[in-house]
């Protein structure tokens, strides 16, 4: 018979083996996602660590829910999540530094990854960040058109508030 404490470890081992595993095969696309949302440079190696710090916090609450997730996808789960906490940190806005979406404001590069990136739909979205959906897809279009040239970045103006929308 096997003892409470064996039990316990069997599952603890097992657990941290399926989160292993999950981060080996996800963690390089949810890095490069959150490269993105940071507007960090992505080479040199080590140049994005806004980026790095956001995808650890959001692997950290990931793995604190394991065992609840319950069939969820784990990767759905810690891609809201990193979605949540940059929204949360826009609150204390940093300058983009070089990378590919500087020109967006962090609103629109939020859900240009999400949307394109990603490949979330426009209801699912607009439902994480609470925002209509034609909102969302407004805000998607005005971003594309920014990247390819077609239009002016966003001025910054004010302050930030929430999902990088001046106040």
């Amino acid at each position: 018979m096997w003892t409470v404490r064996e039990r316990q470890t069997g599952r603890g081992r097992r657990r941290a083996q399926e989160f292993e595993t999950f981060v080996a095969g996800a963690a390089g696309r949810l890095l490069h996602a959150a490269t993105l949302l940071t507007a960090e440079p992505m080479r040199p190696p080590g140049a994005n660590p806004r980026a790095q710090r956001l995808l650890t916090a959001a692997l950290a609450h990931t793995y604190a829910q394991w065992d609840g997730l319950r069939g969820e996808d784990p990767y759905d789960r810690t891609r809201r999540e990193l979605a949540t906490r940059f929204a949360h940190e826009v609150w204390r806005h940093h300058r983009p530094r070089g990378g590919l979406l500087d020109p967006l404001t962090p609103q629109e590069r939020l859900v240009l990854v999400l949307r394109l990136y990603e490949g979330v739909a426009e209801e699912q979205t607009a439902a994480l960040l609470g925002l209509p959906v034609e909102r969302v897809r407004a805000v998607c279009n005005r971003s594309v058109a920014t990247m390819r040239g077609t239009r002016r970045p966003t001025a910054r103006r004010g302050t930030p508030g929430p999902l990088g929308v001046a106040r």
